[in-house]
Order: structure tokens, then C-alpha cells, then sequence
């Protein structure tokens, strides 16, 4: 098996640069980005802290047993517990983007004897159950000193822990994991709609009624502060207040976060029986419709799509710029190969997936990428 390990090493490291050539995607591509470093750097799962545009801490993990602890993590009491072991919290994102600068190791940050580490309501509430005890934190910024995030990879207590090597490996790809989670511009005309659902909520956010979309993309934009029948997010409940106060423009909110762009859009509705009917008054009350559109930029979906293929490097970019719509003799400048080596690397690449023109090809493409979702059940 150890024979294997350089190949699939260089193997990862070329899928990384390939990432990072694409045009600015953000942290709709953490998952991606996440699956090709782990044979760089071993580890049993990754997350990804970072400041949405609602002003709130957004995470993305991994499967993994901290799914079930994350919500405990934003606890006040457990964020006090972390102040007290750690040198910062995981949470202090803007502090961690002013002070913290290269991999550093649990063991790094820990500021009290181990004793009282393990005593702490952070390591028995979160850390331990959460299969934390050991990681990897990285703090990523642009080329001009803006924070974009602080990338956590996580091994369990059964494995090995984090070596100099590891440290050094992921030192050294800090640029180029920055400039894939870099984010580009939200461009409505360059990207997808997957899907979109509504939520009705009283005068006052008290939830009335949900579609099943609604309930999973509000679960992908708000993560855990969304709760079926829990009070609103703030930035939702901000929403209900604007779209009953002046003012003739519906208030809209737009958040980016790993699972893609949401605009969710505030409506006002007359008031009717049906949202009014566990009112204790019948007049004067109202109903707010909650519309939600999740997007996706056409790139992700795009390189999405070309992972599943498991293509040659080469074809792999040729593909790329094929589905952009450049023609073979730009595609040559892109790539800085000739114009009869961009002819040879595109006809290798039709016989491959057996399509005979572009058409064809995004066809085959985002079939695979359909094929992949659905066996992995997402």
C-alpha cells in the first residue's frame, strides 16, 4: 500500500493547483478542496470556520461525531470554558485572523496543564465527544491580509497524531488553499438555481407553515441555528420586522455559505383564517411568506461535475474550458500549449467519454455529476 502513497500524493497536489487556477469560487468549494487535501495530509475529517455575510460565524464539517456537538459549541457557557483552556476560541475568528499565522496544533493552543484541559466543560461537552482531542488549525487569508476562514482538520483519538511533516506539508499549500476558498462575485447570470421553497410565520416570526424545501435549505444557509419550530435566526426575524415597517421595497437578505448563494425574500400577506387561526384575535393580524432560492455559481457545479469523470490532468483542464465555450485556439493561450496539442488533448478527451461535440460533452459531464449525487444519497 505504501508504494501507492507518492502517486496519490502528486496525484491530489495536481488536483489542488488545478482548483486554485479556476476562477475565484469561495467556500462553495470547501468540500472539493477538502477531498483532495486528505491524502496530503492525513486526517479523519475537516471543517471550515468562516464569517458569513449576516454578520454570524458559518461552519462546514465533514461527517464526522461533531456534527452532533456543534450547536453545544456556540453554548455561551461552553465558549467561556474554551476562553479559559485555549489561548483563543475557535470562535474568536477576527482575533485568530489578527494573531495566528501558519498551521498550529491543538497542543499549541491549549494554555492550561492537560489535567485541567480534560476537566473542562469544553473538552467533555465538545472536543471529546466530538472526536476533537487532536487537530490541525489553519487560518486563511487573501493576498491582502482579509481573513477567509480558519480550516480545522481533525483526527480521532484512535489515530496518530499530527506530525512536524503534516505541519510542514500543510504550511507550504496555504497560498493555494486560499486562492480556492477566495471569493469571486455574486453573479446571478453565472450560476443555478437548484432549488426553492417558502416559509409562512406569524406577525411576530412564530413558524405556521414550511414547505419541504424551505426546510432544507434553510437548513443548508443557517445551518444549526435553524430548528424546525424554533424561534427565527435573527437575520429572519429582522426580515419580518423591515417587511412590516415603511417603506415600499420588499427586504431581501443574501448569505453565501458552503452549500451555496440564498436570497430569501419577505413578504407580507393579508391576513387570513388559516395563518390566523391560533391567534386569540382574528383582526389586525398578518402573515409574513418567507420565499428562499438557493444558487449555485456554474463553476462549482461545473468542477464538480469534472471530478466525477476522474480525468487526466490535461483533459481534465481542456474539459474545463471547453464548458466555458472557448474555442480550441484560446484554449491553446489558456493552457500555453499549441493549437494541434489543444486539437489532440480535445479529440483524447471526446474518445474518452464517447461525445462527439461541446453539447455533448456538458451532457456527459453533468449526467455523471447527477449519477454521483444520487448514489451518495445528497
Amino acid at each position: 500500500m505504501a508504494m501507492h502513497l507518492p502517486h496519490l500524493h502528486r496525484q491530489a497536489l495536481a488536483r489542488l493547483h488545478r482548483m486554485a487556477c479556476l476562477p475565484a469560487g469561495g467556500v462553495q468549494r470547501i468540500e472539493p478542496l477538502l477531498q483532495a487535501l486528505r491524502p496530503v495530509v492525513a486526517f479523519d475529517f475537516g471543517g471550515f470556520l468562516y464569517p458569513g455575510m449576516d454578520g454570524q460565524l458559518q461552519a462546514h464539517l465533514q461527517d464526522g461525531p461533531l456534527h452532533a456537538v456543534l450547536a453545544d459549541s456556540f453554548d455561551p457557557r461552553i465558549l467561556r470554558s474554551e476562553s479559559q483552556v485555549l489561548v483563543r476560541s475557535s470562535h474568536d475568528f477576527a482575533g485568530a485572523a489578527r494573531h495566528e499565522h501558519g498551521p498550529l496544533l491543538l497542543r499549541e493552543l491549549v494554555k492550561v496543564p492537560a489535567s485541567e484541559f480534560q476537566r473542562s466543560d469544553f473538552y467533555n461537552v465538545v472536543a471529546r465527544p466530538g472526536g476533537g482531542t487532536e487537530y490541525l488549525k489553519l487560518v486563511l487569508r487573501t493576498p491582502q491580509g482579509v481573513g477567509l476562514g480558519a480550516l480545522f482538520l481533525f483526527r480521532e483519538a484512535a489515530s496518530p497524531w499530527f506530525t512536524t511533516d503534516d505541519v510542514a506539508a500543510l504550511a507550504q499549500l496555504e497560498p493555494l488553499l486560499a486562492r480556492i476558498l477566495q471569493d469571486g462575485e455574486l453573479d446571478s447570470a453565472n450560476s443555478m438555481v437548484l432549488a426553492d421553497g417558502m416559509l409562512v410565520v406569524s406577525s411576530s416570526g412564530g413558524p405556521r407553515w414550511t414547505t419541504p424545501e424551505a426546510e432544507a435549505l434553510l437548513g443548508m444557509a443557517f445551518g444549526w441555528r435553524w430548528r424546525r419550530g424554533a424561534d427565527l435566526p435573527p437575520a429572519l426575524q429582522e426580515l419580518v420586522r423591515r417587511v412590516q415597517g415603511p417603506g415600499s421595497l420588499l427586504p431581501a437578505l443574501e448569505l453565501r455559505t458552503s452549500q451555496g448563494w440564498f436570497s430569501l425574500r419577505a413578504t407580507l400577506l393579508a391576513a387570513r383564517d388559516e395563518w390566523n387561526s391560533s391567534a386569540t384575535s382574528g383582526s389586525g393580524c398578518h402573515a409574513v411568506a418567507l420565499h428562499i432560492t438557493r444558487r449555485v455559481p456554474r463553476d462549482a457545479r461545473l468542477l464538480a461535475a469534472l471530478e466525477t469523470l476522474e480525468l487526466p490532468p490535461r483533459q481534465h483542464e481542456m474539459g474545463w474550458w471547453l464548458a466555458q465555450g472557448l474555442s480550441e485556439s484560446q484554449i491553446a493561450l489558456r493552457m500555453g500549449i499549441s493549437l494541434n496539442t489543444a486539437v489532440y488533448h480535445r479529440r483524447q478527451l471526446y474518445n474518452r467519454l464517447g461525445v462527439a461535440n461541446k453539447d455533448t460533452l456538458l451532457l456527459k459531464m453533468f449526467q455523471s455529476y447527477a449519477s454521483g449525487q444520487l448514489n451518495s444519497g445528497s
